[in-house]
């Protein structure tokens, strides 16, 4: 009986999975490499006119901007930005994002030093990758 008390306890810890490396990776430049839409569309992204820049900026919140590339190794941008709140909710690391026009909810189903996995509201998986300068020398 002790055995299989312990082998409960085990399995219990064992499902309990630390969130904070969430917040560890996410800091960063992000590209999508891949598009999976819930109607079954797939989509390959070779080249991006575009990149996310992603910060954590306290304890339950954050900021997401985008990022246009240049050949120096610059970006333009403009002031805008969406502001997010991120909570673990049943178990899932949830951005919350309002805007004055709008509000959604993302989840990070997957996050490394080099690729997040992210699902809105619509069922849509995109995959991105960490970012990596343009050199044109």
């Amino acid at each position: 009986m002790k055995k299989l008390a312990l082998l409960l306890i085990l399995i219990i810890f064992s499902c309990t999975e630390d969130k904070s490396h969430f917040t560890e990776n996410i800091d960063g430049y992000w590209e999508i490499k891949h598009v999976k839409l819930n109607n079954g569309y797939e989509k390959e992204y070779t080249v991006n006119e575009t990149i996310d820049y992603i910060e954590i900026t306290s304890d339950t919140s954050g900021f997401r901007k985008k990022m246009k590339p240049q050949f120096d190794g610059t970006f333009k941008t403009s002031n805008n930005s969406e502001n997010f709140t991120f909570k673990i909710e049943n178990d899932s690391f949830n951005l919350h994002y309002k805007t004055p026009y709008y509000s959604w909810k993302e989840t990070i189903l997957e996050i490394s030093k080099d690729e997040m996995k992210v699902i809105n509201q619509s069922k849509d998986v995109y995959l991105y990758k960490r970012y990596t300068p343009i050199n044109v020398e």
